[in-house]
């Protein structure tokens, strides 16, 4: 049984006040239970003996959507049928709820579900995975072949205590949303952080707008719950009562809400941020994990460009000559040439465990083609494939030799069954980024 203890009566509720409420505790609701089936098929689909971060990030990323990244439209629908509720509500209620009670568990909910949101992006900036630093294909691409949004990535990645900064902000606001003291001060850091994050999303064209806004949509509601006496004691310095509603446990509900929070603050908290640093030191999401070719990382002069034996020499317009070509770390291949490229701009977070389906080094960046390979050591063949999902039948079969340290020679059938020959000369290229601001460059 539980006692409610508090100094108002259950009759200070305006009729105005009783109608909006009726209709914000369904939308909520609807907004923050997950009623999504694709989303218990993700629940049931993770392997709970061998959990990962990812597994994790996607449970506290549900928002109701109909589509992969979601959108306004379905906050449309959702409010329909909030105020169609609303009024089956009022016509319907005999007996006066008790409305305290009823906001107390409104926003118990909202503030588990807006920190367990920020917290599962709050560990990815923590430790730097959501923008990593920039990978050497990005460090060889024209500023302008990038999307405004793969630029402000980019920029984030390249400072990673900043990023750590921010995930630091984030974990903070999420961790005061656990208990109900301190929830207004976290509402408050989401809604100028994620307030920023909205903006940034919108002026840079961003996937995570719809998102971020929903996050923000929770904020308000908790953060109005003392908005109107943190001004009254701020802003007009008048005198300002607390509002001393709160309920009282009795018998194992004490004992069971205690050990809900503690094991929703364990698995959030302890579980994901041990997951998300051993990610961080052995799979970042972002990028492929399987090694590429050893020793070739770096990036390679194109010296020699053959086509069925005829030698094309360099030109800055021709659409055929490759220009210049990158070895990650990592198995991926990225191409330069003048040959266009139909950006793949997938902008939304989201962690995917296939190295094919890693496409962060691509996504919303042109002017080069970037490939998955395999490795046939016995034979020194690779196997290319694109990993644009607009070129995902385009292969190439390449045979490999290196001559020297410095040299590596393929030759094989192109994506268009022509026969190809390529001779590449690494450079020695410097990246005044990696060497810091202390860093000598030797010119």
């Amino acid at each position: 049984m539980t006692s409610i203890k508090t100094e108002q009566s259950a009759d200070h509720w305006k009729g105005y006040e009783k109608l909006i409420f009726r209709f914000l505790f369904i939308y909520f609701l609807l907004q923050t239970i997950p009623l999504d089936w694709r989303y218990y098929r993700g629940i049931f689909s993770i392997n709970w003996l061998d959990l990962k971060y990812g597994d994790i990030f996607f449970i506290s990323r549900y928002f109701p959507s109909f589509s992969t990244t979601g959108s306004f439209t379905e906050w449309f629908i959702i409010a329909i049928v909030a105020a169609i509720g609303t009024v089956l509500w009022t016509i319907r209620e005999k007996k006066e709820a008790n409305y305290d009670v009823l906001h107390y568990w409104l926003r118990t909910i909202l503030r588990y579900r807006l920190a367990i949101g920020v917290i599962g992006y709050g560990f990815l900036k923590f430790f730097p995975l959501q923008a990593p630093f920039p990978s050497i294909s990005n460090l060889n691409t024209n500023y302008g072949d990038f999307t405004d949004w793969k630029l402000f990535s980019l920029s984030l990645g390249v400072v990673p205590n900043y990023e750590s900064f921010l995930g630091a902000v984030e974990l903070l606001a999420g961790f005061l949303l656990f208990f109900r003291r301190t929830a207004s001060v976290g509402a408050l850091i989401i809604l100028v952080f994620t307030g920023n994050v909205f903006m940034s999303n919108l002026a840079y064209g961003g996937g995570e707008y719809v998102y971020s806004l929903y996050l923000i949509s929770l904020a308000l509601f908790i953060f109005a719950y003392d908005a109107g006496r943190i001004y009254r004691l701020i802003a007009l310095g008048k005198p300002t009562h607390p509002n001393l509603f709160h309920p009282s446990f009795l018998g194992w509900q004490a004992k069971a809400r205690i050990v809900v929070k503690v094991l929703l603050v364990f698995f959030f908290v302890a579980v994901y941020g041990f997951k998300t640093y051993e990610g961080f030191k052995y799979d970042p999401y972002q990028f492929p994990k399987q090694d590429g070719l050893a020793d070739a990382a770096g990036i390679y002069n194109v010296k020699e460009f053959k086509i069925n034996n005829e030698i094309h020499p360099y030109s800055a317009s021709d659409s055929i000559r490759w220009k210049d070509v990158v070895f990650e770390k990592w198995a991926t291949i990225s191409i330069r040439s003048k040959r266009p490229v139909i950006l793949d701009s997938i902008n939304y977070e989201q962690i995917v465990s296939r190295d094919v389906d890693r496409n962060y080094e691509l996504s919303g960046s042109g002017g080069r083609h970037y490939y998955s390979y395999k490795v046939d050591t016995l034979k020194h063949v690779l196997f290319l494939e694109n990993k644009n999902k607009n070129y995902r039948n385009e292969k190439l079969t390449l045979n490999f030799s290196r001559p020297d340290s410095v040299s590596i020679v393929l030759s094989g059938v192109n994506e268009n069954k022509d026969s190809i020959y390529v001779l590449l000369e690494k450079l020695d290229k410097k990246y005044p980024i990696k060497l810091g601001r202390r860093g000598r460059l030797k010119l």
